[in-house]
């Protein structure tokens, strides 16, 4: 049965995340000065509500178990101190550079004016293989609603367990694992 993520999965992933690699290995997944540029590594831009962060936190554990480096604008000391137009160039440099896209779906994201112009900036940079929704359910039952503009774009959906995510668009499934190595 194909399943989105929700949050007390991820809680899951990153307890598990942290019993086998450390509080410590978490704090570093999330703290972007000790990254190298994003050279020859996976690297996601990750489109998110700021205000959620654990639930940040958990996704990007996930992330790490696969060996992905997570981009983070609030971790970014190249941002401005104040929003402004520095900001969104800062944020477009950022999108281009890294190798994927994902918008973290979140009832809280998807009303975001930040995320819907994160969204189309990924949109005209990474569309249609670079870029995905992860929509985050409130619990496992699994009910997600999303706007209908987000059916355009993959989605990243697990089967059984964290090793079986996948990217979904148009009924092709692809393995996530490969799909961010592309």
């Amino acid at each position: 049965m194909a399943n989105y993520f929700s949050k007390p999965y991820l809680r899951e992933i990153r307890d598990e995340f942290i019993r086998t690699k450390s509080s410590f290995a978490l704090n570093e997944a999330m703290n972007q000065r000790t990254r190298a540029k994003f050279v020859s590594e996976v690297s996601v831009f990750l489109s998110h509500k700021h205000d959620e962060r654990y639930i940040i936190e958990q996704t990007v554990a996930f992330f790490k178990a696969l060996n992905v480096t997570v981009y983070l604008d609030w971790l970014d000391e190249g941002m401005p101190k104040s929003t402004s137009g520095t900001t969104a160039k800062r944020i477009k440099e950022k999108i281009s550079v890294c190798k994927k896209f994902i918008l973290l779906a979140t009832e809280g994201a998807i009303a975001s004016k930040w995320c819907n112009w994160e969204l189309g900036i990924g949109d005209v940079k990474k569309y249609p293989q670079h870029i995905a929704v992860m929509p985050i359910t409130e619990s496992k039952d699994n009910r997600w609603s999303g706007n209908e503009y987000l059916q355009i774009y993959p989605i990243i959906r697990f089967d059984y367990n964290i090793s079986d995510s996948y990217v979904e668009l148009q009924g092709k499934r692809e393995r996530f694992s490969n799909w961010l190595k592309q």
